[in-house]
């Protein structure tokens, strides 16, 4: 199949595909979702970095203080230009971010098997992908979000009532690993700058439990990027 297949014979052109009577847009594919991985963790150019560092060196105006080095120049500079590749997705009314890299596929919603005397509210079942039993859990109720109220406003603005929102399961691999999950919507992946990222707010980070490793600033919403660790480290201790 041709890399760039969404082009030829998918949304973008003639939709002859016959996986569009499955996904109904490239953006569910699983090809689709594996270019656009590929693309987003592909490795910088070469010297890029390097020649920013001496672009800024170069740059008295840039230094904060007599006390910074061009050392520690270097390194906030080799930082900012490391972004982060994140899959943001919505569950109820809240944008959430894992690493794209965490993330094995998206599919359809599937048939949730429950499982004698262990179902609870995080661990749901067993599914069915690709002929492999998985994990199924409620990552809303282990994150302890309420439920959809309203519903909420897309991310690509307000007034887009042309955005068709289809529901899917995704699967993760953590350390190994493997639980499903479903989520509301999916915005896809996308490669964010360090400088879009916030710390917690010091009333969140001190919570008992919180989940939220950063604040991304993401078009118009505020998306907390989870600390994967810690919130699958939950789930184990949880349901094991």
């Amino acid at each position: 199949m041709s890399e760039k297949c969404w082009n030829q014979i998918g949304i973008e052109g003639d939709r002859s595909c016959p996986e569009l009577n499955t996904v109904i847009h490239c953006r569910n594919c699983p090809v689709y979702t594996s270019a656009g991985r590929s693309l987003l963790e592909r490795d910088a150019p070469e010297n890029y970095r390097a020649e920013w560092t001496d672009l800024l060196a170069q740059t008295p105006t840039t230094l904060r203080s007599d006390r910074q080095t061009l050392p520690q120049l270097q390194r906030a500079t080799a930082e900012f230009f490391d972004p982060l590749s994140l899959l943001i997705f919505r569950l109820g009314v809240e944008w959430l971010a894992l690493a794209a890299s965490t993330f094995q596929e998206i599919t359809q919603p599937c048939t949730i098997h429950t499982l004698p005397h262990r179902t609870n509210e995080i661990l749901l079942g067993l599914v069915n992908i690709r002929g492999e039993l998985l994990p199924c859990i409620s990552l809303r109720n282990l994150l302890g979000l309420e439920p959809p109220g309203t519903y909420p406003k897309p991310l690509n603005g307000p007034g887009d009532l042309t955005r068709t929102v289809y529901s899917r399961m995704v699967v993760v691999n953590i350390q190994g690993d493997i639980w499903v999950f479903s989520v509301d919507e999916i915005e896809g992946i996308h490669r964010c700058d360090r400088h879009l990222i916030e710390e917690v707010p010091a009333v969140v980070s001190k919570a008992p439990i919180t989940y939220t490793q950063y604040i991304v600033n993401w078009q118009d919403k505020k998306v907390n990027y989870l600390d994967e660790e810690l919130v699958f480290s939950t789930l184990k201790r949880r349901i094991l």
